[in-house]
């Protein structure tokens, strides 16, 4: 359920700092990025890069600047290894090993395995669910929202810009958003579906309204980070307050509360933020592994309450 809801909790704050970290200030840094720009980033020197760089670079958008950054970013993390300080983050980043075009490999592998967990979980539940139970059409909204979500991720974390950023914020909350949309049909819509239509609206405008301050007025990423705050508790708090309820009656409910109960032992993973193994696996990318079974956990419950519901109904057509 929304198994990015966790993760923008903790971690919208580390981004909202984004633009501006200790690596990126110093002044190693910023005179060996202003030399590099110099001598290679204008003239003929341009012309060679751009002739000499490979073709998947230049499709993914890598820029003369953007190498600057990345190779002083190195020079300067040498320095502080050899000096004995502490690595630190460079434009919002810790600093990771590229491979090929990706910026952050294991992020963007995670993000794509649980993209793919999504799809195969989209795929098993239209198998195994007729479109006449009552949740069907609900549950696969939700899928393709997290499957969107997902792909941003991924893109995101293969190259950082200012479009693939908001576009990896703005699928999260609406994950969020859904969820809490998919729990209000479960809890109440199927006994009032015109209370789930107008909260599903309501939630709507919200999300519109969202993302329409954030791309067109300002990105302010500590009101994003409220926000996110706020609706991923009353999402987590109203899933698992149903699931209490009716864990005895319903016991496939045990499964929705293990995904709430993981989720938020699994969100203390952002806590232990870390340089990266190895420039390569950090925290952030531990936990998008963590997540990957939790998703699947989450949609084995949507599919054994969607065939309970089914039964359910089936049941009650039988005695009018």
């Amino acid at each position: 359920m929304a198994e990015r809801t966790a993760q923008l909790l903790l971690l919208t704050v580390a981004v909202g700092l984004a633009r501006g970290s200790q690596g990126d200030r110093e002044p190693v840094y910023r005179d060996c990025v202003l030399r590099c720009e110099e001598r290679n980033c204008s003239g003929d020197a341009l012309k060679h890069f751009r002739s000499s760089q490979p073709i998947y670079m230049s499709l993914a958008g890598w820029t003369c600047q953007d190498d600057c950054r990345y190779e002083c970013m190195w020079v300067a993390v040498g320095l502080y290894l050899q000096e004995g300080h502490r690595v630190p983050q460079f434009h919002g980043k810790w600093p990771f090993s590229r491979f090929l075009f990706i910026q952050e490999p294991a992020s963007a592998v995670a993000s794509l395995l649980n993209g793919l967990a999504s799809l195969v979980m989209l795929c098993r539940y239209r198998a195994s669910v007729p479109a006449s139970s009552p949740m069907y059409h609900t549950c696969m909204a939700f899928a393709w929202v997290s499957l969107n979500a997902w792909f941003w991720s991924t893109v995101f974390h293969t190259r950082d810009t200012d479009l693939t950023e908001k576009m990896d914020y703005f699928g999260a909350s609406a994950v969020i958003l859904h969820s809490v949309y998919l729990c209000c049909v479960r809890t109440v819509g199927l006994q009032h579906p015109s209370v789930a239509s107008a909260f599903g609206a309501l939630l709507l405008l919200l999300l519109t309204a969202h993302i329409s301050y954030l791309s067109l007025v300002h990105f302010d990423y500590g009101y994003n980070m409220m926000a996110n705050v706020a609706i991923g508790l009353v999402n987590l708090a109203w899933w698992l307050a149903w699931c209490l309820r009716n864990h005895r009656r319903l016991p496939h409910t045990r499964r929705c509360m293990m995904v709430v109960v993981l989720l938020q032992g699994l969100s203390l993973l952002e806590l232990l933020d870390f340089p990266p193994l190895f420039w390569v696996l950090d925290a952030h990318a531990i936990w998008h592994i963590s997540t990957i079974p939790v998703h699947v956990l989450f949609f084995r419950f949507l599919e054994d309450d969607s065939l309970y519901l089914l039964k359910e109904s089936g049941a009650k057509f039988k005695l009018d």
